[in-house]
């Protein structure tokens, strides 16, 4: 008799085990479980979508970096003449005397394309002739970086003279060396 209850006993449990909570999971543990797949699937294509716009934002400043390069930045084969002609044709325009300059190159580290160049360079002029000439510098369709000037009176007249220390950069191209 012990045994047939204790058979029916394990037997009740058993049923119990399984109508209250099965083992492939009850109806609310299966909502529970779409649920938290329908906020994983939404933070997903919210990932998506925002490595979508990154990359497209990634597209474009890389458009127009290589815009900026093309416009602005001299190629390394003409960068002396090029420049040395634009300074001259500036400090001409202005009135002023433009001085020899000298170019020193130097690379740029973490660039196989880019060499940045100082120009130092001088020139003798009033200080409306001078101030001309800086706003040319300014305004000059090269990408030109005034590092440092410095101006000081002449003992005669009203001539300033002026040393100026410009940065510029430029490409080279596939076989030119560094």
């Amino acid at each position: 008799m012990r045994a047939i209850l204790g058979v029916l006993l394990l037997a009740n449990v058993a049923a119990a085990v399984v109508a209250f909570h099965p083992f492939g999971g009850g109806a609310d543990d299966l909502r529970r479980e779409q649920a938290g797949l329908q906020q994983q699937l939404v933070q997903l294509r919210t990932q998506v979508t925002n490595a979508q716009q990154l990359a497209t934002k990634v597209r474009g400043a890389r458009e127009a970096g290589d815009e900026f390069m093309e416009d602005y930045i001299t190629e390394g084969r003409v960068v002396t003449s090029t420049l040395q002609s634009e300074l001259f044709d500036m400090a001409k325009a202005t009135g002023i005397t433009f001085l020899p300059t000298t170019f020193a190159k130097e690379s740029i580290e973490g660039s196989d394309t880019l060499m940045m160049y100082t120009i130092n360079a001088g020139c003798i002029g009033t200080y409306a002739n001078i101030a001309k000439f800086l706003n040319l510098i300014d305004k000059s369709d090269r990408f030109l970086i005034i590092e440092s000037l410095v101006a000081q009176p002449q003992q005669t007249g009203q001539n300033l003279t002026l040393a100026i220390k410009i940065n510029t950069f430029s490409k080279q191209m596939p076989g030119e060396g560094l």
